[in-house]
Order: structure tokens, then sequence, then C-alpha cells
């Protein structure tokens, strides 16, 4: 029997335009072994969990560079334990100021990658950090 591939949603919440970014690192994800569902951009919170969990993914990465991060990420956490998917591992990337990281892991956000990072740190990362759901 073969190894499930590891699943890694990407998405692009609230009203930001630009998912450059977001598709870079989707295939890096893709070119590292994982199975990437792409949301598209504009997608609300709920939206956004409604795919990670019908599409049973083990990991939700976030891209935002629209600034409204403190509200966007947090409440995909805040949905994702509402319907008890908490074991889903989200993580972000964007424009997202230092003093704003801590709030966000507080709210269950497990790392947040600022711009600089390298796609290979942001797969190392998920690799070592995300467990594939059976």
């Amino acid at each position: 029997m073969t190894e499930r591939r590891m699943r890694v949603l990407v998405g692009k919440p609230g009203l930001d335009g630009h998912d450059r970014g977001a598709k870079i690192i989707a295939r890096a994800f893709r070119d590292a072994g994982f199975e990437v569902i792409y949301t598209g951009l504009h997608q609300t919170p709920e939206q956004i969990v409604s795919a990670a969990i019908q599409e049973d993914v083990d990991c939700v990465g976030l891209s935002i560079l629209s600034g409204a991060h403190n509200t966007l990420l947090p409440r995909v956490c805040e949905v994702l334990r509402e319907k008890q998917a908490e074991d889903i591992v989200v993580f972000g990337g964007g424009v997202i100021p230092d003093d704003d990281i801590p709030g966000l892991k507080a709210a269950g956000i497990k790392e947040i990658f600022t711009p600089g990072t390298s796609t290979e740190a942001i797969v190392a990362w998920v690799k070592e950090n995300v467990i594939p759901r059976a």
C-alpha cells in the first residue's frame, strides 16, 4: 500500500487580489510531492474551512497581503474549531508586521512566514511540523 501524500490547501482570504506568492508556494508544495488544493482569490474564512474539510487536507496555508491578517487568519482557526476540525494545521505568510505575529500564534496560527522566506524553508517546516492525517 502506498503512503498517502500530504494534502495542503493554499488559501487567499479576504479582498487581497494579489496571488503570485500563493501560486509560487502552491507550485513548491506540488514539486515537493504534496497534493495541493488552491482556493483562488477572495475567499471567506468559512469558504476556506469548508474546502479544507471537504478535501480532507492536513494543513492550510494562508497568503495575505491586505493588512486584514489580524481578523481573517484567526477567524479561519475559529471556524475550524467550530467545525471540530482543529487538527488541521494552519500557517500563514505575507506582509505581516513582526509585532502582530505573537497574537496570530496565540489565535492558533502555527507559523507565520514573512517576505524573504524561501519556499524550501516553508516546505521543510510543513514536513517537520504537520503529521499527515490517516
